[in-house]
């Protein structure tokens, strides 16, 4: 009888699948967050580890006393401002918007949460590289790379004459020199960083005896991150690559038109293996910087920005 009774009942629906709405306040504390991380200690490391790319004979001490000669204390902030600025405002914004519409049409498509994730990451940060972050990620390299003028007797040019200057006799292109390579480095690292930083977190779980759905602490989730974040440097090559297309150093030796696959050439026969990895110490640094930045300012920023919105920030940091 009560088989009957089951077999009459409606069968339960899969829960209905929605998209994920993009909020205000979520754009705003991604914005706030990541122009607080680069303008303490993430233009530094960035100037450090471009330096380190750029001129691969160097090791760090040897970039540092490079940076300090070009500038002082403001030369680990070259390409700060607007480039750095424009990057950290715009990016968090276009990777939301982007990676949401992926992911649910991967997940309508039948992917499941964890692999529509990836997809959806993945194709915000190509969507990323494309939009803001080719132009800007050039241009921070040119302002760090630029030959010091200045050496010669000459007036520098400022942030703007120089990209205007690359515009007139390079247009679209010059300006976005690179632009490839950027979007491969943020294809493999935004996948690669979800996927390990989930795995790091699964490890942490099982030493602790924490259960899944169970919150992590401040510094166990920067544990994880950082973990995550460091062994998706496997891909230093990528962003060296990208250096050494968007610099200005010169160098009779180097292609004249660079594409990806050549630029790999030139770096791999004039340092070797070794070449390809500079500068990935100080790249490790800033991924940990970031984290820490979003875990450990994330609530304060949270609660500012809800105040001042009025709606409920639902974005994770």
């Amino acid at each position: 009888m009560s088989a009957a009774i089951a077999s009459s009942l409606p069968a339960s629906e899969p829960p209905k699948l929605e998209k994920k709405p993009i909020k205000f306040s979520n754009l705003l504390l991604g914005a706030g967050l990541n122009l607080f991380e680069v303008t303490s200690l993430g233009q530094p490391l960035e100037v450090i580890k471009t330096t380190m790319a750029a001129n691969r004979g160097d090791g760090f001490g040897a970039a540092l006393g490079r940076i300090w000669n070009r500038g002082g204390v403001f030369g680990f902030y070259q390409g700060l401002i607007p480039w750095a600025w424009i990057e950290a405002s715009t990016k968090g914004a276009v990777l939301l918007f982007v990676a949401s519409e992926a992911e649910y049409y991967a997940r309508a498509a039948g992917a499941g949460e964890f692999g529509g994730g990836i997809f959806g990451g993945v194709t915000g940060g190509v969507a990323q590289a494309y939009a803001t972050m080719g132009f800007c990620t050039c241009m921070k390299t040119v302002e760090i790379t630029k030959h010091k003028m200045a050496s010669t007797g000459q007036k520098a040019p400022g942030t703007w004459a120089t990209f205007m200057d690359i515009y007139r006799r390079e247009g679209i292109r010059g300006i976005n020199k690179g632009v490839n390579a950027v979007a491969i480095r943020q294809m493999t690292n935004w996948g690669s960083r979800f996927g390990l930083s989930r795995l790091a977190e699964q490890g942490i779980r099982d030493l602790t005896g924490k259960k899944e759905g169970e919150k992590l602490s401040a510094v166990e989730k920067i544990i994880a991150s950082a973990l995550g974040g460091g062994l998706s440097a496997w891909n230093q090559p990528i962003e060296v690559i990208r250096v050494e297309m968007q610099s200005k150093k010169e160098d009779p030796n180097r292609p004249k038109k660079m594409t990806v696959g050549n630029t790999f050439k030139y770096i791999y026969e004039t340092n070797g293996l070794k070449g390809l990895y500079r500068g990935v110490t100080p790249r490790i640094g800033l991924g940990v910087w970031q984290t820490v930045c979003m875990v450990a300012m994330g609530d304060m920023a949270k609660t500012y920005v809800e105040k001042l919105t009025g709606e409920a920030v639902t974005a994770k940091h």
